[in-house]
């Protein structure tokens, strides 16, 4: 494994003009790898498509189903037993089925909203953002102060540290779901 230094950028044209600049910086070309990174969500990791089985938003929505079903059913079966002298014995049974009905619905408030943090996240490292990303792989690590130099003169942001391989240009250990360590 070795210490790699990655850059995003915006532009296919920023990546080779940056993979240009490492090579003539003295870096090998077969170290230097560059490609797309995904948006969080779509790097396609599990059989079904996407990251994770299941989405970390919506982990409390069974919970709230259930409960939204139960209550929901039993004001609908009071309701409906209240009423059974006119609509006789079919009254509780429906009002159960529509009351559970209507309060799994409420499930959705378990939900959370797009971009809100889960609980006690607050502290939480944002995910790798999407776009393009060039890497080179420092063997021994002293060259990093080049390797930075470099990619800040041609315009890299969101700067990032990871221990990784590089073999022939592909950096084949490369983890989309990792958490990113920011060069300052």
């Amino acid at each position: 494994m070795s210490t790699i230094i990655a850059g995003h950028f915006q532009l296919q044209d920023e990546v080779d003009l940056a993979r240009r600049e490492l090579v003539n910086a003295g870096f090998p070309e077969d170290r230097i790898s560059g490609f797309f990174v995904n948006q969080p969500g779509q790097h396609d990791l599990t059989e079904i498509g996407g990251d994770n089985i299941l989405s970390p938003g919506a982990k409390e929505t069974p919970e709230g189903v259930v409960e939204g079903a139960v209550a929901g059913g039993a004001v609908g079966l009071a309701i409906g037993a209240a009423t059974s002298p006119v609509t006789g014995p079919i009254g509780p049974v429906v009002g159960g089925l529509l009351g559970a009905h209507v309060g799994s619905l409420f499930s959705f408030s378990k939900m959370k909203d797009a971009g809100e943090r889960e609980e006690g996240g607050e502290n939480r490292v944002e995910p790798r953002m999407s776009g393009m990303l060039l890497a080179v792989a420092l063997p021994d690590g002293a060259d990093e102060d080049r390797a930075l130099e470099v990619l800040r003169r041609v315009g890299a942001h969101h700067i990032e540290r990871a221990e990784g391989t590089v073999e022939n240009g592909d950096w084949v250990d490369f983890d989309p779901l990792s958490i990113p360590v920011p060069v300052r």
